[in-house]
């Protein structure tokens, strides 16, 4: 089969649809467990089209992998956009965060659970996501002190605990459902902003 041959009618539309026969496929069975050939057939699509698009399996885990990291980064800056610098962008890009963990959990899934353990590929996969969610907060946090919202600290520092301790809740709401997305938004977000010296009674 050529090259030609094997290129879809429409290329878009089919990786999407293997990305979301992967993603369900990756959710149920582990990437371990995972064939080429269980995603060909959730797609409906075939072989050439996903050898096309993807060269193995490992590189379509790493696409879906980016696909939640893409997904997460929109979100945010859509809902920060709507808010003036200061701590409302802080407050207003927690809270897409952990909305869009909620919304979106087979995708967190795949990049919290499923990533951890698979060798250096993944997990610098893994670490490169977490940097860019790392320099995300640092700028807002940055941004608050620059207008007076908050006092001077070291925004490096912050915003690597803040993804340690949002992290640390998300996965294991991802594994066991437990605290419930209303718990981490009501403890969770004042204490990370409290953390940097912000308290406000009405700020949920």
């Amino acid at each position: 089969m050529s090259h030609d041959d094997r290129k879809p009618k429409d290329p878009e539309n089919t990786r999407s649809r293997i990305l979301d026969a992967a993603l369900d496929v990756f959710s149920n069975k582990g990437y371990h467990d995972t064939k080429v050939d269980d995603i060909v057939e959730i797609s409906s699509t075939s072989k050439g089209s996903i050898y096309f698009h993807f060269p193995n399996k490992q590189t379509i885990f790493l696409a879906l992998v980016d696909k939640f990291a893409e997904l997460l980064e929109k979100r945010i800056v859509e809902a920060i956009e709507q808010e003036q610098i200061g701590i409302a962008r802080v407050r207003a890009a927690l809270r897409a965060c952990l909305d869009t963990f909620g919304k979106y959990r087979l995708l967190a899934k795949i990049m919290l659970v499923q990533a951890v353990g698979l060798g250096s590929i993944f997990e610098d996969k893994r670490l490169e996501v977490s940097e860019r969610f790392v320099h995300l907060i640092k700028d807002y946090v940055d941004q608050a002190i620059t207008v007076g919202d908050v006092p001077p600290v070291d925004t490096e520092i912050v915003a690597r605990a803040w993804m340690g301790a949002i992290y640390e809740i998300v996965i294991r709401w991802v594994y066991t459902g437990e605290p419930t997305p209303e718990r981490i938004m009501s403890t969770l977000l004042p204490m990370l902003l409290r953390s940097i010296g912000y308290d406000d009674e009405g700020l949920l």
